[in-house]
């Protein structure tokens, strides 16, 4: 044997024998400038990329009841800077979207248009922009503007957020949710001695007012609301009393302290005038040949009235009624695209305009409050019968009920006998009646419209979606 093959075998003799162990299988990293040598690969970077997606995603909001409706508050700065990312983020947190069951159990929806939606405030910007478009950022401060507002109708069925209008209800719980969250400015925070008693048991209780501008419309609001007295140090702002009154409101257990809503100047929110066709009623021509008269007008935010009694109907029906009769939807639903063509908006938006049927106040004689209603209503919204009236729709018609030939003005109890003040209207609706004050100037313009609202503030947490 030469002496390169003597060299080799005494090589393989002193070769250690291996581990009787699985220790020598065992996982043990590369030196850390072995590893540099080597970047994760692919499937290593997928894999993060699914944990990091995988992880709970969240952001803090109020749930909160505004009248007849419930929904979330949410601070604009708790949300992203860019609009366009609000698609993938309000409607999960909703619950939406759910096409086959329309439920919205995996949210904090459920199931129904006076449940699925959103409030977003914010401290109005000082900055002179005269920007005020929803969601672009914040709008500019005015000379009495205390916080920003912009509304959100969240589809449940499709997941669509649906900016177009404003929610009268859940306008009422704006202002406390500010003075709850610090977004009012102390040195501005008007606070002032409480009205008379009455039925809404305020006695002499402080009241805060509070100016709001409402971004989809970039019309005002004033609430005013219960709040508690001053310590006297100073050092104690205010806060939102829910339960300091007896005020009760149709639809709503029990009873609270009265949220007073103005909405200033609110005619014409979307359209610019009362009357966007400068009619107070046109002949719509449906697609059978047949044409339905309405009374199209825009005071906070814009409404398709129509006579029941023009639809077939001798009765106000129930909600219940109106979602299975689908021939009934389908009619309301082309009414609605159809008066929404004529106002110049776009019919596909479901939330502007909505359409209500229109019957005539019950005979004297009556009893309970139907009776002493003004006039009767039944709403649609999002393609659903309310089992209420949505509140702006509700300050619409009682607007509408102040301009001469309108067909809710043709069907109102001449005088208003339901009303307990002057230029006050009692709307009979499926779940009560609702009292709508409208001011006029000497002109017979609309100044203001005013209703009472309660509103609680249920909790604030974290949602995730």
């Amino acid at each position: 044997m030469d002496a390169l093959g003597i060299a080799l075998r005494r090589m393989c003799q002193r070769r250690p024998k291996p581990a009787t162990t699985l220790q020598h299988l065992s996982y043990r990293p590369a030196p850390p400038r072995l590893r540099a040598c080597f970047p994760s690969t692919p499937r290593r970077r997928a894999s993060n990329m699914a944990q990091q997606q995988q992880q709970p995603r969240s952001f803090p909001a109020y749930f909160c009841r505004g009248g007849t409706s419930n929904g979330l508050v949410i601070l604009r700065r708790d949300l992203p800077a860019d609009e366009a990312e609000w698609a993938s983020i309000l409607p999960a947190a909703m619950g939406s979207p759910d096409p086959d069951y329309g439920r919205q159990l995996d949210g904090m929806g459920s199931g129904v248009s006076s449940t699925s939606k959103i409030c977003i405030i914010s401290a109005p910007s000082p900055s002179p922009s005269p920007s005020d478009t929803h969601g672009g950022g914040e709008s500019p401060a005015g000379d009495d503007v205390d916080v920003n507002f912009t509304f959100v109708q969240v589809g449940i069925r499709g997941g669509e957020l649906d900016m177009a209008g404003n929610c009268g209800n859940m306008s009422s719980v704006v202002g406390p949710v500010a003075l709850e969250a610090g977004l009012l400015d102390a040195s501005r925070l008007r606070v002032v001695a409480g009205g008379g008693g009455g039925d809404e048991g305020e006695g002499g209780q402080r009241q805060a007012v509070v100016t709001i501008r409402n971004t989809n419309t970039g019309k005002l609001m004033r609430a005013r609301f219960a709040v508690s007295d001053d310590d006297g140090s100073g050092s104690s702002p205010p806060r939102y009393l829910p339960r300091a009154g007896s005020y009760a409101m149709a639809g709503v257990p029990g009873t609270g302290s009265r949220v007073s809503m103005s909405f200033l100047d609110p005619a014409g929110a979307k359209t610019g005038r009362a009357l966007p066709t400068r009619r107070a009623a046109d002949a719509l021509r449906l697609s059978d040949g047949s044409r339905v008269e309405a009374s199209l007008v825009d005071v906070s935010n814009p409404g398709v009235f129509v006579r029941g009694s023009d639809l077939g109907l001798a009765a106000a029906p129930t909600p219940a009624q109106v979602e299975a009769d689908a021939a009934l939807r389908a009619r309301l639903a082309e009414i609605r695209r159809l008066g929404a063509a004529e106002m110049g908006l776009d019919p596909a938006v479901e939330s502007v305009p909505k359409v209500l049927m229109l019957f005539p106040p019950e005979e004297d004689g009556g009893d309970g409050a139907a009776a002493a209603a003004d006039i009767r209503c039944v709403a649609m919204s999002m393609g659903q019968a309310h089992k209420a009236v949505p509140l702006t729709l509700a300050l619409c018609l009682g607007a509408a009920t102040s301009i001469p030939g309108t067909i809710p003005a043709q069907l109102a109890r001449k005088g208003h006998r339901g009303g307990r003040d002057k230029g006050v209207v009692t709307i009979a609706h499926p779940g009560g009646t609702v009292d709508i004050g409208t001011t006029l100037d000497d002109n017979g313009e609309i100044v203001s419209a005013e209703l009472h609202r309660t509103a609680r503030i249920l909790m604030k947490g974290d949602v995730y979606y």
